[in-house]
């Protein structure tokens, strides 16, 4: 149905029961344990629960597949609010996407990370009471891998996204703390795999990560 006035993007009963993970409340929650033992992130968390089969599912295909970007950079100032109020992202000071590569970025005409990148950051201020900044073309997918979404195994996952990032200019990055932005994990290799080449090339740097939605049965969480 349309929305009433002063509703935008999702109607007020759909964000009251919306499917909120409530991770950035807590610095230790699922998406943060799968980092454990694997890289030094200061904070990680998802919004919420990607819900095959619903209308969530049907929003986030909508701005990866056909063309609502807008409804991207808006889910971003949703979750950044969140971010903001929660006080645990105080002191990012630059929020980066995680990169497309080239190809599929010109055949889709865009970034989607970068919108739900630039929402959030457009909530959140650094440690000096400065906006956060986005940064857009710091980091870059060097290899075409084939779709995460259709690699099933979790072993072929980490293969698949094995050394297909690189930093560039990493002197914009060094000594900042750094927000890595991407719309939908799973098993979590992507955002791990992007940050760990982060962290190599810039290692005075902090990093955090969020996603926009996270996967109940990757995370182990009871549906």
């Amino acid at each position: 149905e349309p929305l009433t006035e002063g509703e935008r993007t999702v109607c007020t009963l759909c964000r009251m029961t919306a499917p909120l993970t409530g991770y950035w409340r807590d610095v230790d929650n699922p998406v943060a344990r799968r980092c454990w033992g694997q890289l030094p992130v200061e904070r990680a968390s998802g919004f919420l629960f990607f819900v095959h089969r619903s209308g969530w599912r049907e929003l986030i295909h909508g701005f990866k597949y056909r063309g609502a970007w807008r409804t991207a950079r808006e889910m971003g100032e949703w979750y950044g609010r969140y971010l903001r109020e929660s006080g645990l992202y105080d002191g990012v000071e630059c929020v980066v996407p995680l990169p497309l590569h080239p190809f599929k970025r010109c055949r889709r005409g865009y970034n989607q990370s970068e919108y739900i990148a630039e929402g959030i950051a457009a909530q959140l201020t650094s440690t000096n009471g400065a906006a956060a900044r986005t940064l857009l073309a710091c980091s870059q997918r060097s290899r075409h891998n084939r779709s995460q979404a259709s690699t099933r195994v979790r072993d072929e996952r980490w293969d698949n996204v094995k050394n297909i990032f690189s930093v560039r200019h990493p002197e914009a990055l060094d000594g900042r703390h750094i927000l890595l932005v991407d719309d939908v994990m799973t098993t979590g290799s992507t955002l791990l795999s992007c940050a760990g080449e982060i962290l190599r090339a810039v290692p005075g740097c902090r990093i955090s990560l969020a996603a926009l939605a996270v996967s109940q049965r990757e995370l182990g969480v009871k549906e």
